[in-house]
């Protein structure tokens, strides 16, 4: 009796063992999800940074806005990357969940690309400038044309501002507003464009050529930097700060500058 009771506890302490070494190896693990482009690309150039620390990185390709964050706050995952400030601000409040940022790692610059004009000192007086027609991005548009001192906004870090904003016309350019994906098309017919970098790239535009781009100090480049998210109360976790210390690397600084010609921006 006694030597099966001991034989019991024998099985019971491996299992025991291989339990926790188990729990052990799934705690070097983070997951992460993801949009393909550039977040999952620049994510991939994190793993062997990870794994000098001692973590395998998994990333989960999902280019949806909302399954990442449901994943994360589920704890599917541990963290994602793939949204802006606003926007999770935004999912938080009409979802209930408890998700926070703990790092900003790039922005996609608007540029103003030439189209009539090669220079924006070329702009003539009463000059078409086109800008996006939807909310967030006209007001972006609107604070780049502000910051080159082409207008003047009644308030140039206001995030909803229209064209109904501009206090300061001096030239009396005639802005635009149109759909956003359209702005490449019509650039034979205005003198600029401030367009969004994913557009501007896909119509064959180079972010380097752009006569402007905003600014990393910018409040819209602060606002709206694409973050390292996960569920708050994990932002501590030994996992989230080796993930944030990788990303926030020298290897991925050079990495995305030396990628994405401009179009993709590192916050660090």
């Amino acid at each position: 009796m006694k030597k099966s009771v001991a034989i019991v506890l024998a099985v019971l302490t491996a299992v025991s063992l291989l339990a926790g070494c188990g729990k052990k190896e799934d705690s070097k693990k983070i997951t992460v999800a993801a949009s393909t482009t550039p977040h999952a690309e620049i994510l991939e150039q994190c793993k062997d940074v990870l794994k000098e620390e001692g973590y395998e990185l998994v990333v989960k390709t999902m280019d949806d806005y909302v399954v990442p964050n449901t994943a994360t706050e589920s704890g599917d995952v541990d963290a994602n990357y793939f949204q802006h400030q606003p926007y999770l601000d935004q999912f938080n409040e009409e979802n209930k969940t408890h998700l926070v940022s703990v790092y900003k790692v790039h922005y996609e610059p608007y540029g103003i690309y030439a189209g009539t004009s090669k220079t924006l000192k070329d702009i003539p007086d009463g000059g078409k400038i086109a800008v996006p027609n939807d909310a967030t991005n006209e007001a972006r548009a609107l604070m780049l044309l502000d910051a080159q001192g082409l207008i003047k906004l009644k308030d140039n870090t206001n995030l909803t501002a229209t064209k109904n904003d501009i206090v300061e016309n001096p030239h009396n350019y005639d802005i635009k507003e149109m759909e956003a994906a359209l702005l490449p098309t019509v650039l034979d017919e205005v003198s600029v464009a401030v367009i969004n970098g994913n557009y501007a790239i896909s119509a064959g535009l180079k972010v380097a050529n752009a006569l402007a781009t905003e600014d990393v100090k910018s409040t819209a480049a602060q606002t709206y930097a694409n973050i390292i998210v996960v569920k708050e109360g994990n932002e501590n976790n030994d996992a989230v700060k080796a993930l944030v210390k990788a990303i926030g690397s020298d290897k991925i600084r050079d990495y995305i500058n030396n990628t994405y010609a401009g179009a993709v921006v590192p916050m660090f």
